[in-house]
Parts: C-alpha cells; sequence; structure tokens
C-alpha cells in the first residue's frame, strides 16, 4: 500500500552538540524540518514491500531554541550559508527500495523496519541505516525512530567558533515522527 507523508502532523528534529573548551557555555541546537514530502510503500498487514523516499528541503531547517533573536540569525545563517550550503545544494533526500528494507512484526500492524537507504546531503550519497517502528492500517501509517548522521562523511566540516574554542560535534541526532496517509 502506498501512503504519503502529512507534514502537518509529522515531526522532523535534527540536533547538534557542541564540544571544545567552551562547550559548556555554548548550547546544543535543535532544528525542525519544516517542509519535506515522502512516500512510504509497505503492506499494513504483513509489512512486505516497506519503501521509503523522503525529500527535504534544506533551506526549510528551523532552530527551535529559546534563544535571542540576534543569536538565532546569526546560528541559522552558519548553518544554512557555511554547513549545508543549501544554495548550492537545496535537497537532502533518502531513498531506501524494498531490497534494502528488513522487517520484523512485532504485532497486529506493528513492525519493525531496519533500512539500509541511501542519504543524500551536500551533493555527497552514503549508505544510512535507519530503523523504524510502524504502526499500519489500511487508513494510516506512523513510523518514528531516531539515527544519528556523521557531517563528515557529507564532505561537511562542522562549524567552529572563537577559533576551536567551541565547535560542533561531527554527530547529529535525527529524530523522527511522521505520519503517512493512503
Amino acid at each position: 500500500m502506498e501512503y504519503r507523508v502529512d507534514v502537518g502532523v509529522s515531526r522532523f528534529t535534527v540536533r547538534a552538540f557542541a564540544t571544545g573548551m567552551l562547550s559548556a557555555l555554548g548550547h546544543n541546537p535543535t532544528f525542525v524540518v519544516r517542509r519535506y514530502d515522502g512516500e512510504v510503500h509497505l503492506d499494513p498487514d504483513t509489512g512486505n514491500s516497506a519503501s521509503l523516499t523522503l525529500n527535504i528541503a534544506a533551506p526549510s531547517l528551523e532552530l527551535v531554541d529559546d534563544v535571542s533573536s540576534r543569536d538565532r540569525r546569526e546560528i541559522e545563517r552558519m548553518m544554512h550559508e557555511e554547513v549545508l550550503e543549501d544554495g548550492t545544494f537545496p535537497t537532502i533526500a533518502y531513498d531506501c527500495p524494498p531490497s534494502k528494507a528488513s522487517v520484523t512484526k512485532t504485532g497486529d500492524g506493528q513492525f519493525e523496519v531496519a533500512m539500509a537507504g541511501d542519504l543524500t546531503m551536500h551533493g555527497e550519497t552514503q549508505r544510512q541505516p535507519i530503523t523504524a517502528r510502524v504502526v499500519a492500517s489500511a487508513s494510516m501509517l506512523r513510523a518514528y525512530g531516531e539515527f544519528k548522521v556523521q557531517q563528515s562523511e557529507f564532505g561537511i566540516k562542522p562549524v567552529a567558533v572563537a577559533g576551536s574554542m567551541l565547535k560542533v560535534k561531527d554527530e547529529l541526532t535525527c529524530s523522527f515522527d511522521l505520519v503517512a496517509r493512503p
């Protein structure tokens, strides 16, 4: 069965973590993805034919932390211009065909799906494992989970401020709670 991601009720966040001598003074910024679309295929009875295609508009990432408007503008500017370079690389995409997904049925309409799809970001494509808990029926699918991304694998140099006194760690944590409908 084919489902389309409902962005209005879904949530996708990316969290970065500070490191370096001044990391106690820095903060661990959390960004929410505002614009994306996706398609999920899954048989709600058996879990067969599981696949996922997701396209994220990189310029839509927005800082959700409680910081001053000046700090918000600077953090978002650095993320869009220096990290993602979303003027050049406007789309982040994930594609996992059925041949790269493994499904374990955990209950009636409930599954654990392990995907070994391809993540394309910043002009680079790498294999990205993602595990999701999925609840599916004929009228709705919900998938949720968390995965880690290494920025350096995509040619992204983690941001440093004040020399190397305050840096962002290479590893980002991505969390999702996606709702999709037929």
